[in-house]
């Protein structure tokens, strides 16, 4: 088979994507794969091999089978890279446009989960032209509470904020990535992260796992702990009871299927005793054999390997039921 990897993107998560690309590519040729790599530099242009890449709609993406996004947050993982995927007439790996669009956007996704009835910690989100009225809510979800640019990853633009002093500079700091913010309620527990692998309407949840930080207990799971060696842990199984790693499971599998997603994701969650809470929707995590994604699969019995072919059959067997329809 022959496999378009798209790399790189327009976002701040230009260079964690390029990492997580490169070793899906590996991986891929591992497995016998005929491999392009597609890196999009950050003012948007694709390049393979280093010329400029064109699309005609209808014509596919040189001549591969499938594709395989590998993009991280604006750009790419929000429905946009799939939207013209789709004019492209190709099987690509992941969600479609709607369910990446949803899940990029944590206000309009929390809002989605909140109508279905799943737990969640309490939220505001803040428009930044209706700023002074949507503010009005933050002071009721206490302190520390989270500030977060609603369409960003990867900890990017987030702030801790202790007192309601704080919740101004850190709506200026998230406004500097997105117009759309969110402020969310502190949340007690451990982090636990489970990844999902499948279609829509029949998706398989791993071993879920949990995030161990260094630096104490006022330490949190920001960038630098993400990236840094060292900065994290991850405990597979999680280190709770036996009914929260099935209550985790059945949430996870949930909130892929009411958001629509295919394919994978990584779902995250707060799990205090007996409660679980959803935090979050990852259509696209990180994706080299060492991220939680990969390494939640391995710990689960299906190695990256195997993770990477049955993505690409995902993709191939959803264009071909898609076909079926005349829309």
């Amino acid at each position: 088979m022959r496999v378009a990897v798209v790399m790189g993107g327009r976002s701040s998560e230009h260079e964690i994507s390029i990492a997580s690309g490169q070793s899906v590519a590996a991986g891929l040729r591992a497995n016998g794969h005929e491999v392009v790599e597609v890196e999009i530099d950050r003012e948007g242009v694709w390049r393979a091999g280093g010329d400029e890449v064109a699309v005609r709609p209808a014509r596919g993406l040189l001549d591969c089978d499938v594709v395989f996004p590998v993009l991280h947050g604006p750009f790419g993982e929000d429905g946009t890279v799939q939207g013209l995927l789709e004019c492209l007439d190709v099987p690509y790996t992941g969600s479609d446009v709607a369910a990446s669009a949803l899940c990029m956007d944590k206000v309009r996704f929390k809002d989605a989960m909140a109508h279905a009835g799943l737990p969640q910690v309490a939220y505001v989100g803040v428009n930044q032209a209706t700023r002074a009225d949507d503010v009005a809510g933050i002071a009721a979800l206490g302190f520390p509470c989270w500030v977060k640019p609603a369409r960003l990853g990867s900890s990017v633009g987030i702030v801790r904020v202790e007192t309601p002093a704080g919740i101004e500079p850190a709506l200026d700091a998230a406004f500097a990535h997105d117009p759309r913010a969110i402020v969310e309620a502190g949340a007690t527990g451990r982090e636990i992260e489970c990844s999902i692998l499948g279609p829509t309407d029949a998706p398989e949840a791993s071993l879920p796992g949990e995030i161990l930080l260094g630096g104490g207990e006022d330490a949190w799971y920001d960038y630098e702990a993400k990236y840094t060696p060292g900065g994290m842990e991850l405990v597979v199984p999680a280190r709770i009871s036996a009914a929260a790693i099935e209550r985790v499971q059945a949430l996870a599998r949930r909130a892929f299927a009411l958001a629509g997603c295919s394919g994978f994701a990584r779902v995250d969650f707060f799990v205090d005793g007996e409660e679980v809470t959803l935090n979050e929707l990852n259509t696209i995590p990180g994706f080299t054999e060492t991220s939680v994604f990969g390494k939640l699969w391995d710990a689960s019995g299906v190695p990256y390997a195997e993770v990477l072919e049955r993505l690409a059959r995902y993709a191939s067997d959803r264009r071909e039921q898609e076909h079926a329809y005349r829309f």
